[in-house]
């Protein structure tokens, strides 16, 4: 069976809320630290977090979680390209695919990982290298990117992320379909903290 890990992307500049969204508290918890427990009772593994300016911090708040690996991307500032390429490398030679979940996201059950999971392994075999989650027509995050596809990450910039390589890949991507859109929201706003807050 193909090993799996999660690479959680935490080193956003946080510019529209004006402090670190990542650390501000979800039902008790720091915002992060949901996208973490997730990927690990997904069974995901390693789980590599990837983080800024705010590394230490993170570090303390999960030193209650023995296999998280937390590195620091000191090219944070250049975009969100930057910290996808400093935990690939992390992850290459380690697994034959990737997760790549976006830490502002809190609402993604372990639901969606395990259908991703669920569908590469069946249509791996297949041709198929991206697996990307679909809620309520609308494709979204986490993504499942198949090892063969980590070198492209070299040359991605600024805060394009895996767009062009999903372009690029469009016959071997599997989209899964969740009816909940909730799942996907991001935390990029205060009104949007009060409505997660609500799902809980």
């Amino acid at each position: 069976m193909p090993n799996v890990g999660a690479l959680i992307l935490g080193a956003g500049m946080s510019k529209r809320m004006g402090k670190p969204k990542l650390l501000l508290s979800l039902k008790g918890k720091p915002l992060f630290r949901y996208a973490v427990e997730t990927a690990l009772a997904s069974g995901l593994n390693p789980v590599i977090l990837v983080g800024g300016q705010h590394v230490d911090e993170f570090k303390k708040q999960t030193a209650d979680l023995r296999d998280v690996e937390i590195i620091a991307n000191q090219s944070y500032h250049t975009g969100m390209s930057s910290s996808i390429q400093t935990g690939i490398k992390a992850l290459e030679g380690r697994t034959d695919a990737a997760i790549i979940f976006l830490a502002d996201q809190p609402l993604v059950p372990c639901l969606v990982v395990e259908q991703l999971l669920q569908d590469y392994r069946t249509c791996r075999p297949h041709g198929v290298l991206i697996v990307r989650p679909l809620y309520n027509g609308r494709q979204g995050h986490p993504v499942l990117f198949d090892r063969q596809l980590y070198k492209e990450f070299e040359k991605i910039q600024g805060d394009e992320g895996g767009k062009s390589i999903i372009q690029r890949h469009q016959h071997k991507l599997k989209l899964v379909s969740f009816e909940n859109s909730i799942w996907n929201t991001d935390i990029d706003t205060y009104e949007d903290l009060r409505v997660v807050e609500q799902e809980f």
